[in-house]
């Protein structure tokens, strides 16, 4: 299946959920990440910042910032590349000209500080390959932290055996 298949089979499995079934789902997968050993030892969490169709993270990233992690999350610049600014509040956040909400907290350079990376995807095999959106934003910036463990972050139904890759996408070391 080529990859643009696989992103219209995703996006057709997502509209059969409410975006409250789809929070509902999120519940134990959330719960599942923040047991997590490696989430549980780690000091700075790079997160997201859940769009509607994704497994919903803004209560977990409140907890994480509550039990003392510096949480990191995502802000896409116009040369198609990703920033981390430092999270710490609902009020850190500011909706786009695309109407979705990022953070405008400070700016991280930091990143060999970081030690885990919870990743958003469209699909995700058993082996830890990814596929995004299509825009290559996680991709281009995960090979600035090789040294980081990668978490990718879906619901069941967003599985598959095996999925297209290319050599520059980056692998996950698990999918929850």
């Amino acid at each position: 299946m080529l990859k643009s298949e696989l992103r219209k089979e995703i996006r057709k499995r997502k509209r059969l959920f409410t975006e409250q079934q789809l929070r509902e789902q999120s519940l134990a997968i959330i719960g599942q990440l923040l047991q997590h050993p490696r989430v549980a030892a780690a000091k700075t969490v790079l997160f997201y910042y859940s769009l509607p169709d994704e497994v919903y993270t803004h209560d977990a990233i409140d907890r994480l910032v509550a039990m003392g992690k510096k949480v990191l999350l995502p802000v896409v610049l116009p040369e198609n590349e990703m920033e981390l600014r430092i999270y710490t509040g609902p009020h850190d956040m500011r909706e786009d000209e695309y109407h979705i909400l990022e953070p405008c907290g400070e700016t991280f350079t930091q990143l060999d500080t970081i030690d885990i990376a919870l990743v958003p995807g469209m699909s995700f095999d058993e082996k830890g390959h990814r596929l995004g959106r299509g825009k290559g934003y996680y991709d281009r910036f995960l090979v600035k932290i090789p040294h980081v463990y990668k978490i990718g972050v879906c619901f069941p139904f967003q599985k598959f055996p095996d999925i297209p890759s290319d050599e520059h996408d980056v692998m996950m070391d698990e999918v929850i």
